[in-house]
């Protein structure tokens, strides 16, 4: 069922035109994702005729073995229904107006040649984007700087767009950003997550602030506690030799779980300009206590079944040791501490190779003050439930009381709420159109801040620090996690949401 306010979709308008300098440019990331993102550009009129990609490889590219390279890749993706961009075809207008603008040359990424060659083919606008590893993000950086290619003139702007992981701890994520903060400004750089490209990650501040009977209760008062739930099927696939020196704390907390809780946790912004809302969502953050390490568990998958077939323990993939000690599962419970939150737990929750694909916001209210209902055969009330669904079926439900028909006060919960895609039309994205259209835009709102990086790093530390030599507690592949995690919870009298 279409809404009537789908036909009223505002339209916005093309961002300016610009050179998109992907280092990085015959990698996984720049096919799979950043592609799809700009044929979703292309294809909704957001990108200038002038708008051009200059694609930077350490391997021997040409100008049209890549655009072939990359149009075989666009139209595998309509054959392969995992893939995360999954179309029925592909418009060949969309993807004929980026291949054409395909242009690639080779370069060494520590080499200062790569950047003066570089120098002599951008002018004007310039987005330099770094989809490469984590090692490379500073040399790229400085490259750039030395050979003035972020300097600012005639009204023109440079841009550099950096992917995570953003350091592997508080300290790398400080050197990191005291090394790239030398050559240009805050403004100029643009911590990526992908997270908050979807559409229903953005949705939690209108949800939150744009609705006038959910402020007045979303804080202590009225909230018992909040869960954040990061559920995946897969499992490492073949990328057990990042994993081995990541695991899932690194990878998923500091960064797309924390997003999620500044999103659902941060105090309302005076407006939605960039800054406000990255000062707010900084603040949350640096608000978070040091998490413990009675506080945290963390498991590995074993053997198991998932989706109905048999898969096999982490330590049995590819690149991964016999005896290794690295996380696939993280739960934690953490403290806020400032007006509105202190006393409420938030639990975190996030593993590979679990019984679901499942992301979700869970905010559970506490009961009414008194037992209205003492006297009737109710003894217990369901607690009310607002679920913010992420992925896959993106949508929210509320768990509400109601009088069961009867002649007797019996009370009965029931679920309203509302899908997404009954609503509006969707069509298949990767998550990464907003983030490309907003960094050409100039619009930092998406986008994370130093000080943010460096308080979540900060949270997590105590964990980083006692985690260097401690075991993993094992959980079957297809489960919903350790029994530790369950006992993290059953210890303050609350249980996890089903997957």
């Amino acid at each position: 069922m279409a809404d009537a306010t789908d036909k009223k979709k505002p339209v916005s308008p093309p961002a300016p035109p610009c050179t998109l300098v992907i280092f990085g440019a015959g990698g996984d990331l720049t096919k799979r994702l950043l592609m799809p993102a700009l044929y979703n550009l292309a294809g909704g009129g957001l990108l200038d005729p002038n708008f051009s990609v200059l694609g930077v490889d350490h391997n021997p590219l040409t100008d049209e073995g890549w655009r072939q390279d990359l149009t075989d890749t666009m139209a595998s993706f309509t054959h392969d229904p995992s893939a995360e961009f999954h179309p029925d075809k592909i418009d060949e207008n969309a993807w004929g107006f980026v291949r054409e603008r395909l242009h690639v040359m080779q370069g060494d990424f520590s080499d200062d040649a790569t950047y003066r060659a570089l120098a002599e083919r951008v002018q004007g606008n310039a987005v330099f984007y770094l989809a490469v590893a984590a090692r490379f993000f500073a040399p790229v950086v400085e490259g750039l700087g030395k050979a003035g290619l972020l300097k600012q003139a005639d009204g023109a702007f440079r841009r550099v767009v950096i992917e995570k992981p953003f350091g592997s701890d508080l300290a790398s994520a400080k050197a990191l950003n005291a090394k790239i903060l030398a050559q240009g400004e805050e403004s100029q750089f643009y911590r990526i997550d992908h997270f908050l490209g979807k559409e229903t990650v953005q949705s939690i501040m209108a949800i939150r602030f744009a609705n006038g009977m959910l402020e007045p209760v979303w804080r202590r008062e009225h909230v018992s506690h909040v869960e954040i739930t990061a559920s995946e099927t897969i499992g490492v696939e073949a990328r057990g030799g990042f994993y081995e020196p990541t695991g899932a704390l690194r990878d998923m907390v500091p960064n797309h779980l924390f997003q999620l809780l500044a999103m659902v946790a941060m105090e309302p912004p005076n407006s939605f300009d960039a800054e406000a809302v990255r000062g707010e969502k900084a603040k949350l953050v640096e608000a978070v206590r040091p998490i413990r390490p009675e506080d945290a568990v963390r498991g590995q998958y074993r053997a198991g079944r998932v989706d109905g077939r048999d898969v096999q323990a982490y330590r049995d993939e590819p690149d991964v040791a016999q005896n290794s000690r690295t996380e696939t599962f993280v739960a934690l419970k953490l403290q806020i501490e400032n007006w509105r939150w202190a006393g409420v737990p938030f639990y975190l929750r996030t593993g590979k190779r679990m019984a679901k694909h499942h992301t979700e916001i869970a905010v559970h209210f506490r009961p009414p003050p008194f037992r209205l209902f003492s006297d009737t055969p109710v003894t217990e009330l369901t607690p009310n439930v607002l679920r913010l669904r992420i992925s896959p079926d993106p949508g929210a439900t509320t768990t509400l009381n109601v009088k069961r028909p009867g002649p007797q006060m019996h009370i009965a919960p029931v679920e309203n709420g509302f899908r997404y895609g009954d609503f509006f039309a969707s069509s298949p994205t990767v998550g990464y159109e907003t983030l490309i259209y907003d960094c050409m835009m100039g619009d930092t709102t998406l986008f994370q801040r130093a000080d943010q990086i460096e308080a979540g790093w900060a949270a997590v530390e105590p964990l980083l620090q006692a985690w260097k030599d401690a075991p993993v507690v094992p959980y079957e592949a297809g489960s919903a996690g350790p029994k530790e995690a369950d006992d993290l919870l059953a210890r303050d009298g609350h249980t996890w949401l089903p997957l």
